[in-house]
């Protein structure tokens, strides 16, 4: 699972079935710089990409979401449904403790 940040929405004109129940957001992936930062670092620090993620959970804009990418977005769906990324957990608190070695 990698996290990110949610910085926008996408509206559709059109559905696909499968998709119902869900919306797709515009999330920056966390930097280290935002790691060391914690939850109050802007978004998109350090990063100059975003990408488009399926949410049915109810992510917010500026929310730090779990998201995962590839075949394993596609796994909770019944059918085969075209989704590159999908949200897996909304972060409410975050720790980080670089390893010193």
């Amino acid at each position: 699972m990698k996290l990110g940040t949610v910085i926008g929405r996408v509206t559709l004109s059109r559905n696909v079935d499968s998709l119902k129940g869900g919306r797709f957001l515009i999330v920056s992936p966390l930097s280290r710089e935002q790691f060391a930062a914690g939850l109050s670092a802007p978004a998109g620090m350090g990063k100059d990409h975003s990408l488009v993620v399926y949410d049915d959970l109810g992510a917010d804009v500026q929310q730090i979401i779990g998201y995962e990418e590839g075949r394993e977005a596609a796994q909770p769906f019944l059918q085969p449904t075209p989704v590159d990324a999908i949200n897996t957990a909304l972060i409410d608190e975050m720790f980080y403790s670089p390893w010193k070695g």
